[in-house]
């Protein structure tokens, strides 16, 4: 079902992540890891359509989006690097696998930490972050989406990995087996991936074969 929805504020995190706020129609409602499809209330763009995930609460009164825009070529994202407040945006219904299932590691590169941003601000809230542990690559320092907020929940097991900038003041060393066997205290603990497909892909399979329960492993299929 689609419903049309106003825009109450757009922001930067980033240097291309923007944050949407957007009104909440009443009884509108999501499990935290959850997305929908989003479009603009435009000519020309109604049925242009793609996946987010919302990285507010559920018992926000607004809908938040954090959204990496992609200005080189004239897509959705670009479009949404453009609107204002006040213009219209248009949701769909609810879907997505992606779920808390129990305490372990959250492992994100780039603009997959956004399921991961619903489901740890609601832990938080909750006051059951507990030992959960986030792994988050990025190529450089100034891509980290909301690094300051995943610090002062996670503290010292926010782990930021960097890839493609070799000053970082982070962990420069890519997200592989050899990464995982020396990160990793306990495979039998729940695991959950965001982030490009091919990433998702090669660590589910290398988690497998390092002992994780298939069952234990969380990710959009």
């Amino acid at each position: 079902m689609e419903q049309i929805v106003k825009i109450l504020s757009a922001k930067y995190v980033t240097h291309n992540v923007r944050q949407f706020r957007l009104e909440k129609p009443a009884g509108y409602s999501f499990i935290p890891g959850q997305a929908t499809e989003l479009s603009i209330n435009t000519e020309g763009w109604r049925n242009e359509t793609r996946p987010f995930t919302f990285t507010c609460l559920n018992d926000d009164d607004y809908l938040e989006f954090t959204i990496k825009t992609y200005t080189d070529h004239d897509g959705v994202t670009n479009q949404l690097s453009k609107v204002k407040e006040g213009d219209e945006l248009i949701i769909r219904d609810v879907w997505g696998a992606i779920e808390y299932k129990g305490a372990g590691y959250f492992i994100a590169g780039g603009a997959g930490i956004t399921p991961f941003l619903a489901i740890l601000r609601q832990l938080n809230k909750d006051g059951a972050i507990g030992d959960n542990r986030l792994i988050f690559s990025n190529k450089t320092d100034k891509d980290i989406i909301l690094s300051d907020e995943l610090k002062s929940m996670l503290g010292a097991n926010a782990h930021f990995v960097i890839t493609g900038q070799k000053d970082s003041m982070y962990d420069n060393r890519r997200i592989d087996a050899d990464f995982l066997k020396a990160e990793i205290k306990d495979f039998s603990k729940h695991f959950y991936i965001c982030g490009p497909d091919a990433m998702v892909a090669e660590l589910s399979d290398i988690l497998g074969q390092l002992g994780a329960d298939s069952d234990s492993v969380v990710f959009e299929r």
